[in-house]
C-alpha cells in the first residue's frame, strides 16, 4: 500500500510540472523555477508535508539525471553549428569555470571575514561554494529564448549552446576535489598549502581525456551496434539508447574518468552520426532529459528548507552579486581576449550565465559528506539559482535586443510526418524554408534533383500537400526527402531550418 501512495505521489507531482510549464509562459517566469516551487510545495515545510532529507538519494537521483540531461545535450548539439567556437567555447567550459569559482571563493571568503568573521568560514569552505555555482545552464537559456521566439545573432547561439552544454563536468571535478579538500582539513585541522593545490592539474587532465576516450568509443560501438543487429522489435532500440548512457556514465566512473564529461561526447558524437532510428533515438533522449529535469528539480524543492533558504538570503544575495556582476564577466572577457566577438557580444556571454539544476544538485555533495555548514552551503547555491534564473533570466531579451543582438527565431513546425533511417532506403528528411529568391517560384520552376522529393509544406497554420505548380511564398516550410548529397544540393538554393 506505501508503495502506491509512494507511486501515485510521484505521478501527482510530475503531472502538476507538466501543467505548471504552461503557467510558467502565462506568467513570464521560467519553467525550471515552477518545478523548483511544485518541490518546495510538496516538501516538509509546503502544503504537501512530505519529508525528504536524505543527502545520497537525492545526489544518486541527481547524478542519475545529470547523466542523461548531459547525454541529450550532446546528441542535440549540431557539430557544425559548434565547430566553429569550439576553442573559445572550450575555453568558456573549462577555464572559464576555474576562473568563476577561484573569484567567487576568494570574494566570498573576503566579505564573510569582514561581515561574519566569529562564522570562522575558511577559504577552502568558499571556494567549494564557487565550484558549485560555476557553471551555467543551457536549458535555462535556450527556453527563455525559445519562449520569446527570439534567437541570437552570428555565432553567439552555437558559442553558448557548447559552453553551457559541456561546462557541467568541469564544475563537477571542481566540486568533488573540493569537497575532499574541505573534509581533510577538518578532520586534520590543518590548511591544505597552495602547493597543494596543484594535483588538480594533472588529476583534470586524466579524468576529463579518460571521459573523452570512453564516451567516444561507447559511441561509435552503439552507432555499430545500431547499424549492425536488426532487432525484431522497435522498441528494443529504445532500451538500447538507455543502456548507453547509463552505461557511458558507469564505466567512465568505475575507470576513474569524469562520467559527465563522458555522456557528453557520447551524446555529442551519436547525434552527429548516422545510423538506424536516429531522429526516433533522439527523441527519445530529449523525452528522457524533460522527464529528468522535472524528476531533478522537484526533488532538489523536496531537500530545500524555506526558512534555512530565508535565513540565507543576504549572504545568498551578496554571492550572487559577486557572481553576475564580478565573477563572470571577469572570467568571460578574459577568456575572450582577442577573439572575433566585439565588445557588445561578450557583454551578453558575461550576463546569459544562467545557473540551473547542476549547481543544485552539486550543492548535495558538501551535504553527502557531512561538512561543516553544509545545509548553509546548499540553500545559498539554492538562494544564487533563483536569483539567476529570476534576474538574469527575465532582463536577458532586453539585454539582447538593447545590445542589438537579437534576431528572430526560426522554428521548425510540427509536421504530421516522421521520416527515419531504418536502414531499407538510402535517404533521409530535412525542412527547409523559403527565401525571397525562391518567392512566387513553382515547385517545378525550383528545378530540385530528381532525388529530392517534397512531402509536405506548411505555411502559417496549415499543412499542403505539394504539387508540381503549387506556388511558394516567403517563410513556406518545406520537408523534403532525398539522399544526403542531395539535400546539400538543395540547402544551396533554399534556407535549411534544422
Amino acid at each position: 500500500m506505501e508503495f502506491s501512495i509512494i507511486l501515485g505521489t510521484m505521478a501527482l507531482l510530475i503531472l502538476i510540472c507538466l501543467f505548471s510549464s504552461k503557467i510558467s509562459s502565462w506568467l513570464n517566469v521560467p519553467t525550471l523555477i515552477m518545478f523548483l516551487a511544485v518541490g518546495m510545495l510538496a516538501g516538509s515545510e509546503g502544503v504537501g508535508k512530505l519529508a525528504f532529507d536524505n543527502a545520497t538519494v537525492a545526489n544518486y537521483i541527481g547524478s542519475f539525471a545529470m547523466a542523461f540531461i548531459l547525454f541529450a545535450g550532446g546528441f542535440d548539439t549540431r557539430w557544425k553549428s559548434v565547430r566553429s567556437v569550439l576553442g573559445y567555447g572550450g575555453l568558456l567550459a573549462s577555464v572559464g569555470v576555474l576562473l568563476t569559482a577561484i573569484f567567487v571563493g576568494v570574494l566570498t571568503w573576503g566579505l564573510l571575514q569582514w561581515i561574519t568573521p566569529e562564522k570562522g568560514i575558511s577559504l577552502s569552505w568558499c571556494l567549494l561554494l564557487g565550484s558549485i555555482i560555476s557553471s551555467t545552464d543551457a536549458a535555462a537559456v535556450f527556453a527563455i529564448l525559445r519562449s520569446k521566439n527570439v534567437s541570437l545573432r552570428g555565432d553567439l547561439q552555437p558559442l553558448l549552446e557548447f559552453e553551457s552544454g559541456s561546462n557541467d563536468p568541469m564544475a563537477a571535478f571542481l566540486t568533488i576535489f573540493m569537497v575532499g579538500v574541505v573534509s581533510v582539513e577538518t578532520a586534520t585541522g590543518q590548511i591544505m598549502p597552495w602547493t597543494g593545490y596543484w594535483i588538480i592539474v594533472p588529476t583534470f587532465l586524466i579524468k576529463m581525456s579518460l571521459g573523452i576516450l570512453i564516451g567516444y568509443a561507447i559511441a561509435r560501438l552503439a552507432i555499430w551496434a545500431y547499424n549492425k543487429f536488426d532487432f525484431e522489435y522497435d522498441g528494443l532500440y529504445y532500451v538500447l539508447a538507455f543502456s548507453v548512457a547509463i552505461l557511458t556514465f558507469s564505466l567512465a566512473e568505475l575507470s576513474y574518468g569524469n562520467g559527465f564529461m563522458a555522456v557528453y561526447v557520447a551524446g555529442l558524437t551519436m547525434g552527429n552520426k548516422r545510423f538506424i532510428y536516429h531522429h526516433s533515438i533522439g527523441r527519445y533522449y530529449d523525452g528522457m532529459a524533460w522527464l529528468m529535469q522535472v524528476v531533478l528539480f522537484t526533488m532538489l524543492g523536496l531537500l530545500a528548507f524555506p526558512h534555512q533558504l530565508w535565513n540565507a538570503k543576504w549572504i545568498g544575495l551578496a554571492v550572487a552579486i559577486i557572481l553576475m556582476l564580478i565573477a563572470r564577466p571577469v572570467a568571460v572577457f578574459l577568456c575572450m581576449i582577442r577573439s572575433k566577438f566585439n565588445i557588445n557580444e561578450r557583454l551578453l556571454v558575461s550576463w546569459v550565465g544562467l545557473r540551473g539544476g547542476a549547481p543544485i544538485m552539486l550543492a548535495t555533495f558538501p551535504l553527502m559528506a557531512k561538512i561543516e555548514n553544509d545545509q548553509l552551503i546548499f540553500h545559498i547555491v539554492f538562494f544564487i539559482v533563483l536569483t539567476s534564473v529570476l534576474l538574469q533570466g527575465m532582463t536577458l531579451m532586453p539585454m539582447a535586443r538593447a545590445l542589438k543582438l537579437a534576431a528572430p527565431l526560426r522554428k521548425s513546425a510540427r509536421i504530421p510526418l516522421t521520416f527515419d533511417h531504418t536502414g531499407v532506403i538510402d535517404a533521409e528528411s530535412r525542412g527547409f524554408i523559403v527565401d525571397e529568391l525562391a518567392q512566387g517560384k513553382t515547385l517545378a520552376q525550383l528545378d530540385l534533383p530528381k532525388e529530392a522529393l517534397v512531402m509536405l509544406i506548411h505555411r502559417e497554420e496549415q499543412f499542403i500537400i505539394p504539387r508540381g505548380n503549387t506556388v511558394l511564398e516567403k517563410d513556406d516550410h518545406l520537408m523534403i526527402i532525398g539522399p544526403e548529397k542531395t539535400l546539400e544540393e538543395v540547402g544551396l538554393r533554399l534556407d535549411i531550418v534544422e
